[in-house]
């Protein structure tokens, strides 16, 4: 899972272990422990990417310690619809702006609502390939975007050194499989509804490449699929007046607004 960094990064894997009297170990198929949650994961990815649209509901907390050891966390909200192979549009309402991200596979359109700005650029490919350009190219991510790639087992498996089955969890009022893995650079973990349906309710990552360990938390609600998807162009919704400009001019796209010029932070 190389492509987490550490604004994607999230909560203390030492301390949970702790708590659960669990020692890390090292990646091992033998475990009946790492089986089950790698098995569970493959399922909830095959369900997740054999979905033609899906659309959801979601909260982000983004917590991080300043060079003066203040404890900070940014909070948003925000929707995602999508229809594969190539279509989607994600809302986010807090960080530094409201943003609007819209790919219909011709062009990618960002939407800067506060500041009335908006870029476009010609752009095609599937949504693996947006993905990656967002983050290769703009350096911006989507919510939990590994967990909407054609394979997100494969992505997000390649790296795991251990997993842990960690039996089950509520998660507004649906009960979930709660899983956990590491990596070399993060910890993560998931919780994914029981049943025939598995889908993802919560997914918490822990950067360790980072002092301080920052976390990131995307909670999943209002999730559709199939039919039950409204329909959408996918076209960039903008508002007269608004200004265009080139895409390495949009600023406060990210989750977190800058804090270095305000108040004492440092």
């Amino acid at each position: 899972m190389t492509r987490m960094n550490a604004l994607r990064c999230g909560a203390a894997a030492a301390a949970l272990c702790g708590l659960l009297g669990l020692a890390p170990a090292a990646w091992s198929e033998d475990s009946p422990g790492a089986k089950d949650a790698r098995a569970l994961f493959k399922k909830m990815s095959d369900y997740v990417s054999g979905q033609k649209a899906i659309s959801f509901s979601f909260d982000s907390n983004i917590e991080i310690v300043t060079p003066d050891l203040q404890k900070l966390t940014f909070a948003s909200s925000g929707t995602a619809t999508l229809n594969r192979p190539d279509k989607i549009r994600i809302t986010r309402t807090g960080g530094f702006t409201d943003v609007e991200l819209a790919y219909d596979g011709k062009s990618l359109g960002l939407h800067g609502k506060d500041l009335n700005v908006f870029a476009k650029l010609p752009m095609t490919g599937n949504l693996d390939e947006m993905i990656e350009t967002l983050r290769a190219d703009l350096g911006l991510d989507a919510p939990a975007a590994d967990l909407l790639v054609s394979n997100p087992d494969g992505i997000m498996m390649g790296n795991v050194t251990d997993a842990k089955d960690l039996g089950s969890g509520v998660i507004g009022g649906t009960e979930c499989d709660h899983l956990a893995f590491r990596t070399p650079d993060a910890d993560w973990q998931i919780w994914i509804t029981q049943g025939d349906k598995p889908r993802p309710c919560r997914l918490t990552i822990t950067s360790k490449m980072v002092a301080l360990a920052p976390e990131h938390t995307i909670e999943v609600r209002d999730w559709k699929d199939g039919s039950a998807v409204a329909t959408d162009d996918f076209s960039l919704k903008t508002a007269a007046g608004d200004k265009e400009v080139k895409p390495g001019e949009l600023k406060g796209m990210g989750d977190i607004p800058d804090i270095a010029s305000e108040g004492d932070a440092k």
